[in-house]
């Protein structure tokens, strides 16, 4: 099958598009649910500790899979034709099929942005087992980078255990020396923690939250310490630009935070496709 692929590539990256419609279709539920689930999970926690036993008990179960997907404002549920990854929401014209409320154009957009990165990784890597962790990379950051812009929230369930997933892929030098992999990690995760604390230090004031400094470490795990410095580099600039835009052009309110970790994905990405061009042309 891989020869197959191998022989036709054209083919290998369109299906590396569609199997990346369909990856995005699921994580925009990710997006949508997971920080729902958190919350509820904390809730539960709470009223655990208060000593409400019965009040922590959810009256319906609410996960990835269940319930069914509806629409937010009239409660018609989604049939298997209105989630067609991209096609569904053009033939809907982005509409509500029952109540004609708009659906937003975020979820086209996860599932191109997705579909997308998935095709060009099947382009860059070809049929070489590097493609499909690759992808499973690709997925964690496009769900942590929405995830983040929503709710400024990077969970734990996802940080941690692509950190872990980083490790192992590179066990056998997928996309670095295991050295370089275990370095990075506790690299990024230090850097950002120096930061953290001593932004606190001389303002009184948080400027991060843990979550990017897990972000960081897993993303050094992946790529290796060498890439810490160009997506930091990135992250900053991009983040600096767009913040600053934001609060000339759009009125932003200065004390409001801005989520790092969006632009942390950005510089991962940058790092993971041009990365060793880029040390390349900076190392002249």
């Amino acid at each position: 099958m891989l020869d197959l692929l191998s022989s036709q590539p054209t083919a290998f990256i369109s299906l590396a598009v569609i199997l990346g419609l369909l990856v995005g279709s699921f994580l925009n539920v990710v997006i949508h649910r997971l920080p729902i689930m958190l919350e509820r999970e904390w809730r539960e926690q709470c009223a655990w500790l208060d000593g409400e036993h019965a009040a922590a008990a959810e009256a319906a179960s609410y996960d990835l899979v269940r319930p069914r997907s509806a629409c937010p404002r009239c409660g018609h549920p989604i049939a298997w034709y209105e989630n067609i990854p991209l096609l569904s929401w053009l033939c809907l014209r982005g509409r509500c099929s029952a109540c004609g409320t708009a659906i937003s154009r975020r979820y086209p957009l996860v599932e191109a942005l997705t579909g997308l990165l998935f095709g060009y990784a099947a382009w860059r890597w070809g049929t070489a087992w590097t493609t499909p962790a690759v992808w499973l990379l690709l997925a964690s950051l496009v769900a942590l980078a929405f995830i983040d812009l929503d709710t400024r929230l990077l969970p734990d369930n996802v940080t941690l255990p692509l950190a872990w997933a980083g490790l192992l892929v590179n066990l056998d030098g997928v996309l670095v020396p295991l050295p370089e992999a275990v370095i990075g990690a506790v690299a990024g995760y230090l850097v950002l923690w120096s930061v953290y604390h001593l932004f606190k230090l001389l303002t009184g004031k948080e400027g991060m939250g843990f979550g990017d400094f897990k972000l960081l470490a897993a993303l050094g795990a992946w790529l290796g310490w060498k890439m810490l410095l160009p997506i930091l580099l990135a992250a900053s600039i991009s983040g600096a630009v767009v913040g600053i835009g934001l609060i000339l052009f759009a009125g932003h309110d200065r004390a409001k935070p801005i989520p790092f970790g969006p632009w942390l994905v950005l510089g991962g990405l940058i790092a993971l496709f041009w990365g060793e061009a880029l040390l390349r042309f900076w190392l002249g």
